[in-house]
């Protein structure tokens, strides 16, 4: 059986992404290894507490010899737009996990909206990555 173990996030400062993670969202570290024969390469791995085998890692932009100058400035500039990527989280009781990370600093760019699949909004982190907070409703039919 083949599963999904991570998913990675581009992000500028890893220290301040691991602020925000941990720290605003709550997520625990699931790996941290620097590896110096690899240019201090750091693995970066968080994820909600909880079982589960998904981690976010935390990936810094690499420079020369894996990107060059010019792919590396590609990548910040739609980090910038926000749409590098998106990641959806999902709660049983979305007001008060709103609340919630709002009280830790959490700024959201959408206010909380009702739609077909559940009530829903937006933020983003630190570097530019999209985040989606819902509570899905069951769907007729599915």
């Amino acid at each position: 059986m083949i599963r999904i173990t991570n998913t990675q996030v581009w992000v500028h400062d890893q220290e301040e992404a691991l602020a925000f993670y941990t720290e605003k969202l709550g997520f625990e570290v699931r790996a941290d290894v620097t590896m110096p024969e690899m240019g201090d390469f750091r693995w970066l791995a968080v994820a909600p507490p909880g079982p589960d085998e998904i981690s976010i890692v935390l990936m810094a932009i690499p420079g020369e010899p894996m990107f060059t100058a010019e792919t590396r400035g590609q990548i910040e500039a739609l980090m910038a737009k926000g749409v590098s990527s998106g990641i959806f989280l999902t709660t049983d009781d979305f007001y008060a996990s709103y609340e919630q990370l709002k009280s830790r600093g959490v700024e959201f760019n959408e206010e909380p909206e009702e739609r077909p699949y559940g009530i829903d909004c937006g933020f983003r982190d630190p570097s530019g990555n999209n985040f989606r907070l819902t509570q899905v409703k069951e769907l007729a039919g599915l």
